[in-house]
């Protein structure tokens, strides 16, 4: 079975297919170039992963910290991102339990960056931090 972890990326990757503008241009830690038809897109990737020891549980509670980037082509990027942010923020924060895989989610940062390409490219990074816990010996269950 897959880590806790990996369940929570699955659960945010399937909650964002949909949205706005992006329909199921939805990727799991791409690494290829987005191509120019293939935007807007969002990526979902995992940034780290804090864990701490309950000794009084015997349990370990992770602080799991996801990006969610939006990538966009066009005039006025980070205009072109704002609705598209707006929606997958909104998909992500209605179920903080995200399907009773964890215990809280809580919006991070947003981060823009603006690239000149043939058009001007958009990567909006936003972070959520989800926190979950595990077993002890098997990471791949709540207790």
């Amino acid at each position: 079975m897959a880590t806790l972890r990996e369940q929570i990326l699955a659960n945010i990757r399937t909650v964002l297919v949909g949205t706005t503008g992006v329909g199921s241009r939805i990727y799991r830690s791409r690494v290829e170039p987005v191509a120019r038809a293939e935007s807007p897109a969002i990526i979902v990737e995992p940034v780290n992963d804090v864990v701490a020891q309950n000794t009084s549980l015997p349990t370990l509670d992770h602080t799991l910290t996801v990006r969610v980037v939006v990538l966009v082509r066009g005039d006025v990027p980070d205009q072109l991102a704002d609705p598209i942010i707006d929606d997958l923020h909104g998909r992500i924060m209605a179920d903080l339990t995200l399907s009773g895989l964890a215990i809280d989610v809580q919006p991070a940062t947003t981060d823009f960056s603006i690239e000149s390409g043939d058009t001007a490219i958009g990567v909006v990074f936003c972070l959520y931090r989800v926190l979950y816990r595990s077993s002890v010996t098997d990471l791949s269950q709540a207790p």
